[in-house]
């Protein structure tokens, strides 16, 4: 049976600001938590320093070079047929310490002109407000997310946005991958409470209590954004973001399944229970009794919670992981959860590649929630090879993508909601976890390298023609 999406569907790419955009330092920008993270490898930890050091190199700093290049890269992407394209605004733009008084104008402007690009070729802006950034000063000063103080900078930071972008941007999500907050790498970019922090990244540590508790500033703070815009802006759709990492139970042994039903929990439904049903979950006041975590929660926090809840569920999908009480090799890779999974591949940096799993969270997600959903990071990063010509031959990246698109073809005919589908990386971007160009995501190749080198001419890889005609044929061709 072919793979039928329905009419209306949003296809396209998602980026991030930090990993894009470069002129991190002009028009008045303020450094954001990124721009102080030098590069790593699969191997090797982002080194973080407190003061920038000219004579090092900063991958985020220069991005791909969006901030001068937007028209150009926007021009590809109509190319391809995208009719959404997911970006961040990052907020040291706007506010460049977080805490000023008065934004700045000069990055409002910018966002205008790159809203109107978008709007010249039809293509939808889904714009996330927080994404693995925030101005540093709120770092140094604040502790991130530890401090409730926070949730009033976040506040006036997005009302300034809505107000000014109120006629250009529909959809929004509140923060980037919120659940990646209840872990501990989660801490450097999601709720960024490294305070006095310097060293290799994987040196950075916070406790389960600072986790949660900056988690639940978080939700305050999206559900208070959340509510505003639904009261002020009634054409607005505000969403969530979560990482959604599938795990199986290794065995059948029981003790496996309620590990697994534990972890699911934990890293999967936690931030979404509260996000999207507006109260935390009933399996949570064990949780953190086990865990040591005593919420200092407000009067007027859970009622914020409880009206603040978001009209759709969004999420990135890269692998599935294995959950097993037994002594089994474990899986690679910096995201990548529990034991190898010995009936899937793996990418070049060891994440498992799984889209029938795709389908299963899918169904999972809607069986939950019963709202409309959208796939906004999906990909894979891997070493791509320029042939003499100047092409880029990556069926590799081909063959994942078509085989992702045909799950999702599966799951809207199992009867899930799915809105959209935004591709993570249609450009070659920085690695957040890595800091490297040389994991590539992209179906446009950017002559850009590890050691800051390049040109940054941009170039067609095979993908951006096979996802062109998935595209124009709304997901009825090119997936043989």
């Amino acid at each position: 049976m072919a793979v039928t999406f329905p009419k209306g569907f949003y296809w396209g790419g998602a980026t991030a600001a930090n990993q894009i955009e470069g002129a991190w330092d002009q028009d008045g920008r303020g450094p954001s938590v990124d721009d102080h993270f030098l590069g790593g490898s699969i191997t090797t930890p982002r080194m973080i320093t407190r003061d920038i050091d000219p004579a090092r190199f900063y991958p985020n700093h220069d991005g791909i070079d969006f901030y001068h290049r937007y028209k150009e890269d926007i021009a590809l992407f109509a190319e391809m047929g995208f009719n959404m394209f997911r970006l961040s605004i990052s907020w040291s733009r706007i506010f460049p310490n977080g805490d000023d008084e008065k934004p700045n104008e000069a990055g409002l402007a910018f966002y205008d002109n790159v809203f109107d690009e978008l709007a010249k070729y039809g293509i939808e802006p889904l714009v996330t407000l927080s994404h693995y950034e925030m101005p540093y000063h709120l770092v140094e000063k604040y502790n991130g997310w530890e401090s409730r103080e926070l949730i009033g900078f976040f506040e006036k930071y997005c009302k300034t946005v809505f107000e000014r972008y109120q006629d250009k941007v529909r959809y929004w999500l509140t923060f980037n991958e919120i659940n990646c907050g209840t872990m501990d790498m989660g801490n450097l970019f999601e709720t960024s409470m490294i305070q006095g922090f310097e060293g290799p990244a994987s040196a950075s540590h916070t406790t389960m209590q600072q986790r949660y508790q900056a988690l639940h500033h978080q939700f305050v703070a999206s559900a208070r954004v959340v509510r505003y815009a639904h009261e002020h802006y009634p054409q607005f759709k505000m969403g969530n973001m979560d990482c959604f990492v599938l795990t199986y139970p290794g065995t059948c042994d029981p003790a496996d399944q309620l590990a697994n039903l534990a972890e699911m929990r934990r890293m999967n439904w936690y931030c979404s229970d509260v996000q999207v049903r507006g109260a935390y979950p009933s399996y949570a006041a064990r949780f953190w009794r086990e865990n040591g975590i005593e919420l200092q929660v407000e009067d007027g926090d859970l009622a914020d919670i409880a009206a603040g809840t978001v009209d759709f569920y969004t999420f990135s999908y890269y692998m599935s992981g294995v959950v097993d009480t037994h002594d089994v090799e474990q899986a690679a890779g910096n995201m990548s959860m529990g034991g190898r999974n010995p009936y899937l591949k793996s990418t070049d940096w060891g994440w498992q590649i799984d889209p029938e799993g795709l389908r299963i969270a899918l169904n999972q997600i809607y069986d939950r929630y019963q709202i409309p959903l959208m796939v906004v990071e999906n990909g894979m990063g891997a070493l791509d090879e320029v042939s003499p010509d100047g092409s880029i031959h990556d069926q590799y990246r081909i063959d994942y993508l078509r085989s992702h698109v045909r799950a999702m073809g599966e799951a809207v005919d199992d009867g899930v909601d799915l809105m959209g589908y935004t591709w993570w990386g249609p450009i070659d971007l920085v690695s957040a976890g890595t800091g490297e160009m040389r994991k590539r995501y992209g179906f446009i190749y950017v002559d850009k390298h590890d050691d800051g080198s390049g040109t940054y001419e941009r170039r067609r890889k095979d993908s951006f023609f096979a996802y062109q005609k998935i595209i124009k044929s709304n997901g009825s061709e090119g997936l043989e």
